[in-house]
């Protein structure tokens, strides 16, 4: 997630005052005040790109948790789980243990595949996690990884870092520049060299870091997670427009590399457009259109429909709205598009760039 779904560091169970940056367990009583919305295009296959599954303490989000939230109305086809330290090995060498994950998620992807829990193919893909720091030596872990699931199709490492103790950082992000090291770098070499993606999980102002990695590897698939983690809370409170203004023109550069794609969503706990905690019921889908307009549609406007695609980011954004809803705001966003641009926007730029086998 642009979000850390972490065990640590971003918990937190209280629901007030809103803690951007943060994630809690959300609400079902205030969920259920929803304005009801019809499901638009609902014909619309939809590929969802970035989700999470855990047991974290106190809150657990496992398939049918999943499948009750996906289950309302848009036509989900198949998904792409996103690493969140879930199921990590208890032993065995450290940079090991997040073979785990991936283990964890074929077996939720089988038991999907078995038709019993409905026509979805949920971690048809699957993003794991590896420290690409250890350089020549995450080889091993990426070859165990391969041999875990036919399903793996790359990593995420979250760089994503701010010097303002309020963010909430990445749970591997130690300090900037991670992605100019060395050892990362190597990293990034096996991975593309075994023909995986690499998901990229930074902040608004880490943007030029991942155009430096693009251009250094234009043989790597890079995806970048969360149009580019707009921040809105801590040292950026205030200062959206200064934000916007930086951000455009670096995710034109970025744009520019015609390796690299861009997940359209995620923005909830990190663009703080929305006071959702504070808020007497969900925001509508228009709503949160209009809210993410700026950064979606320019998104999609620089790369295109055919290097972007869509994501829930679930269940972080469920603090703060419905599935349905949250995909009703996508398509409006989408409204302007071809369909041949849906297509690709919701289902098919998904499946060429994780390699998904979806009827």
């Amino acid at each position: 997630m642009a979000n850390d779904t972490s065990l640590g560091g971003l918990f937190a169970g209280n629901r007030k005052p809103t803690q951007f940056g943060r994630i809690f367990k959300p609400d079902p009583a205030w969920l259920a005040k929803a304005e009801p919305e019809p499901i638009l295009d609902p014909e619309l296959a939809v590929v969802d790109t970035h989700h999470h599954l855990w047991d974290m303490p106190g809150y657990r989000y496992l398939l049918d948790d999943f499948l009750a939230d996906a289950n309302t109305g848009h036509r989900i086809v198949g998904t792409v789980f996103n690493e969140c330290r879930a199921m990590y090995r208890a032993r065995g060498p450290e940079e090991m243990k997040p073979v785990g994950e991936v283990e964890f998620c074929a077996g939720i992807g089988a038991m999907s595949d078995s038709g019993i829990y409905g026509p979805a193919r949920v971690c048809a893909g699957i993003v794991g996690h590896a420290d690409l720091t250890l350089g020549d030596r995450v080889e091993a872990v990426l070859e165990a990884e391969i041999a875990a699931s036919g399903r793996f199709r790359g990593i995420r490492y979250g760089a994503a870092w701010d010097d303002d103790p309020v963010i909430g950082n990445s749970h591997v992000a130690k300090g900037p520049g991670v992605h100019r090291s060395a050892g990362f770098r190597e990293g990034l070499k096996r991975l593309t060299r075994l023909g995986l993606s690499f998901d990229a999980w930074i902040f608004h102002h880490q943007v030029g870091e991942v155009t430096e990695l693009a251009r250094a590897f234009p043989d790597a698939n890079i995806v970048l997670c969360h149009m580019g983690g707009v921040l809105g809370y801590g040292r950026w409170a205030g200062r959206k427009d200064e934000v916007y203004a930086a951000w455009k023109p670096a995710m034109a550069e970025l744009a520019r590399c015609p390796n690299v794609s861009v997940k359209v969503g995620g923005l909830m706990m990190r663009l703080a457009a929305i006071d959702y905690l504070n808020l007497p019921r969900p925001p509508t889908s228009q709503e949160l259109a209009d809210a993410w307009r700026p950064y979606a549609g320019t998104c999609i406007e620089l790369f295109g429909a055919d290097r972007c695609m869509v994501e829930s980011n679930f269940p972080v954004e469920k603090m703060g709205i419905g599935y349905a809803g949250l995909f009703n705001a996508l398509k409006r966003i989408a409204a302007g598009a071809s369909a041949d641009e849906k297509k690709a926007l919701f289902s098919g730029t998904a499946r060429r760039v994780y390699r998904l086998a979806i009827d």
